[in-house]
């Protein structure tokens, strides 16, 4: 991480991508912060940890996207697959595996003509 955080910023963060479930107001609790601390103060000078980890979080949790829509494939006509589809599918496009498009350029004359040299004089 980009800077030093104390054991209360640490424990914060970790409770927010593990037990917590990425709800705030339960991962102050997880880390031992007072009742009625303001979640913005807290959240706002770890803007960029909690982005970077934002970040790992997703692109280690590609790997169930794909299984998901494995099962899918095996199971079309299940309940609900359309959804799962969808969300699998953002959530690789988030993680940086778009689907790769091709593009077939064709011409009827291969020639391609230059403009004339401009001249330096």
């Amino acid at each position: 991480m980009a800077k030093n955080l104390t054991e209360k910023q640490q424990a914060f963060i970790d409770a927010l991508f593990n037990e917590a479930e990425g709800n705030p107001v339960m991962a102050l609790k997880m880390a031992g912060y007072a009742e009625g601390t303001s979640t913005t103060a807290v959240m706002e000078p770890l803007k960029a940890e909690i982005a970077e980890r934002t970040r790992d979080f997703i692109a280690t949790r590609g790997p169930q996207a794909v299984w998901s829509m494995m099962q899918i494939m095996r199971s079309p006509t299940d309940l609900g697959n359309k959804e799962k589809m969808a969300a699998a599918k953002d959530f690789l496009d988030r993680a940086g595996f778009v689907k790769t498009e091709k593009v077939e350029v064709t011409s009827e004359s291969p020639l391609f003509i230059l403009p004339p040299k401009a001249d330096e004089n």
